[in-house]
């Protein structure tokens, strides 16, 4: 069995696994990897709700003996009236932000802040590259933050959680770039739509967050999947009821009401902005400070805790506030404090999560709309004819607009807001709020997700399409070089840093001692661990040492991967051999396996070089090894390799067309299952006259070089010389 072999089984197993699964029909694909996902989604949706539950009794009810309301979906609690210890809520609120501080940035500094931006992030620049340590440390540390009192959302970790497993997936299964990303994206999504008990709206939020302007339709499919997967195992555990109950349903029959809510997007859109403006210039100002970042949450939960002494809204998540603006409990505020608490919530989070404390700004973006809302509301009603008897349509249409406009995801905020509170008919009057604070937002150019893109055509894989595009018709396989050096994650750091020093290379490619790909290795990291590992070896009696092999480059393979230059031909050697396993680590060596980066990008040999490229371009180094289905090191590609590759291509192309007489015209026809062309190459066409330029497969436009090999059903398009016209139709549709 291979999962008995340890760590290499499971290697191996994920890899045949991966290939398994990726060679399915797209929607066979995304059913298998969306279920997983959605089943880490909801899991991680239960985990951390029921940590975040324990810790704010713990923190707030124990130590500060006060106990928040809670919306309709967990209890409906009133909570406290009062304070019991007045004096203990800043010392709590803060000593919630000093654990945040100390767990983070001592073990996992990227948890800094609100999780679903460095999800993001990972989309677009790194999928494979969230740590199962930055999870977890995330977790516990937005637990701490808010559940001592600290103003944030609960979405955030529950994101990153399902992002994080993603990301496993995609490095676990060596999915492709694409898929990679799809299956973060879809993390994201699927992860928040289980917290919020909100399915569509988390598979629509999949494909809305990642840009601001643009809409992944890639991620709508395998989201769907993966929502409804990890709402039925949330709900399973806690309920399946909506967050949060309006009083009575609200019904659409007075057209002069789309006045009030015009004004009242004109509103959110601006207190949105205002949201994104001082939250990252918090950000700013805490980066400033000179003092240890581990201090730095504990400072914005003090004075946290200060404020809401006076202002208890302030505290937690704040969705049992959102319940009782709803149920219309806070008509009783005098309307100054009203209008205050969206700029006070703004404050509150800038300075919990701002100030480096962990956390979502979904959730809290939200409670300011609904504060916005009900503001907007008491200071029309008194005036406006035609306006709503009660505050609730205000207070949702509110938090619809003002998160939908900041998080520049409107489509999947409406939807998802319209499932958190149970109401359809709301979504009229909300898409002109919406609308009109998009409007806003997007003149003033900010969102709070700050890692968004603006369209895909910004992204690494759509700049590739648009200024490479013959990329995706050449073949890894036909240009990648095989390794000049394979380390072994038994190489201790000494001998690998001497390795790579003596072949001149950048990095190399490291197997575990069956031959399995474990991972790569920089040589400026190890030139700092061999420097750290030597003052190490220096500390221990000579005794104490033994003499261990260093190894010699010429026994390894002799290919650079780094530099993408061409090799003599002497230089290769056959075979794939590896680093010795000869002699003992000296007292103080480390070993590779210890060290070695396993999130690094990686490339199937049966790839094109578009999927390479955007690999390379994941990577931070400048070159990806390439792999067999067994999970084999069995070439590199480079920057330089793939330069060249595409240079040959278009010359190649150039001399073709220049050899094609000037009366020419554009063909395209379908190729026919009985033609004579169905399994031939471009090259081997035997059609005087017709330049083949690209073939349309189930879907994909794929440019035609010389080794294209043609498949019926295929879209041929051509440049034909007028005259042979008719015998190419002819024969391409199987009538000769």
């Amino acid at each position: 069995m291979l999962l008995t072999r340890g760590k290499q089984g499971w290697r191996l197993a994920g890899s045949r696994a991966g290939a398994h699964i990726t060679r399915q029909p797209y929607i066979v694909k995304w059913l298998i990897l969306g279920s997983l996902i959605g089943v880490a989604a909801g899991l991680g949706a239960v985990v951390f709700y029921t940590t975040l539950v324990l810790a704010t009794h713990f923190f707030l009810g124990l130590l500060a003996g006060y106990r928040i309301p809670t919306p309709a979906s967990e209890g409906n609690a009133a909570g406290s009236a009062h304070y019991i210890r007045p004096w203990a809520l800043p010392l709590v609120v803060g000593l919630g932000g000093l654990i945040s501080g100390l767990l983070v940035f001592t073990w996992a500094p990227e948890a800094e802040g609100h999780g679903t931006d460095a999800a993001i992030d990972a989309v677009h620049h790194r999928p494979r590259g969230i740590r199962i340590r930055a999870v977890i440390i995330k977790v516990i540390a937005s637990a701490a933050t808010i559940g001592s009192g600290g103003s944030g959302g609960r979405e955030g970790p529950t994101a990153q959680i399902s992002a994080g497993f993603g990301s496993f997936l995609a490095r676990t299964l060596d999915l492709s770039p694409e898929d990679g990303r799809l299956a973060v994206s879809v993390g994201i999504g699927s992860g928040i739509g289980a917290i919020f008990s909100a399915p569509l709206g988390g598979a629509v939020l999949s494909a809305d967050i990642v840009y601001s302007d643009d809409f992944n339709y890639a991620a709508l499919l395998p989201g769907l999947v993966a929502s409804v997967v990890a709402y039925v195992i949330f709900g399973a555990f806690e309920n399946f009821k909506p967050l949060f109950a309006l009083p009575a349903p609200y019904v659409f029959d007075k057209p002069i009401q789309l006045v009030w809510f015009l004004i009242l997007g004109i509103v959110a859109g601006l207190i949105g902005t205002l949201y994104a403006k001082v939250f990252y210039g918090t950000v700013h100002l805490a980066h400033r400070l000179h003092i240890s970042p581990k201090l730095k949450p504990a400072i914005g939960g003090l004075l946290v805790g200060l404020m809401a002494l006076g202002l208890p809204e302030m505290l937690g998540t704040g969705y049992g506030w959102i319940q009782k603006g709803l149920d219309s409990q806070l008509l009783s505020l005098p309307l100054a404090i009203v209008i205050v608490l969206p700029l006070a919530r703004i404050a509150a989070t800038a300075l919990s999560i701002g100030s480096g404390g962990s956390g979502g700004v979904f959730g809290p973006g939200m409670v300011i709309g609904a504060f916005t809302g009900m503001a907007v509301w008491r200071l029309l009603e008194p005036i406006a004819p035609g306006m709503t008897h009660s505050a609730a349509p205000f207070v949702v249409v509110g938090m619809m607009a003002c998160f939908g406009s900041i998080s520049r995801a409107p489509l999947a905020v409406i939807i998802m807001v319209a499932q958190m509170t149970g109401s359809i008919a709301i979504i009229a009057p909300a898409l002109v709020a919406v609308g009109i604070a998009a409007l806003i937002v997007k003149y003033f150019d900010e969102t709070i997700y700050k890692a968004q893109l603006h369209t895909s055509a910004d992204s690494i894989s759509g700049k590739l399409r648009s200024g490479l595009p013959m990329l995706s018709a050449i073949g890894v396989a036909g240009i990648m070089r095989t390794p000049r050096l394979i380390l072994r994650d038994t190489d201790t750091v000494h001998q690998a840093h001497g390795l790579l020093m003596e072949s001149n290379l950048p990095g190399a490619p490291v197997t575990d001692p069956t031959g399995l790909y474990a991972g790569t290795i920089s040589a400026e990291e190890l030139q700092r661990m061999d420097v750290m590992s030597q003052a190490v070896q220096a500390s221990v009696p000579d005794a104490a040492k033994q003499p261990g092999s260093t190894g010699h480059p010429e026994q390894r393979q002799t290919l650079n991967p780094g530099d993408g230059t061409e090799q003599p031909d002497g230089d290769v050697e056959t075979g794939n051999s590896v680093s010795p396993m000869g002699g003992t680590e000296g007292a103080g060596a480390m070993t590779l396996n210890r060290i070695v980066d396993a999130t690094s990008p990686t490339v199937q040999a049966e790839a094109t070089l578009d999927m390479a490229f955007d690999a390379i371009q994941q990577s931070e180094l400048q070159w990806v090894p390439v792999l067999d289905r067994d999970r084999r090191v069995v070439g590199t590609v480079s920057v330089g390799d793939i330069v060249n590759g595409y240079r040959k291509l278009l010359q190649v192309d150039t001399e073709r067309l220049e050899r094609l007489p000037r009366n020419i015209i554009i063909m395209e026809e379908r190729l026919a299952a009985n033609s004579s062309l169905v399994g031939q190459s471009i090259k081997s066409l035997g059609l005087p006259g017709v330049a083949v330029i690209s073939i349309e497969r189930e879907g994909n436009i794929l440019f035609a070089t010389a080794m294209s090999v043609l498949k019926a059903q295929d879209i041929i398009r051509a440049l034909v010389w007028a005259d042979v016209a008719a015998g190419a139709r002819s024969i391409i549709r199987g009538e000769q």
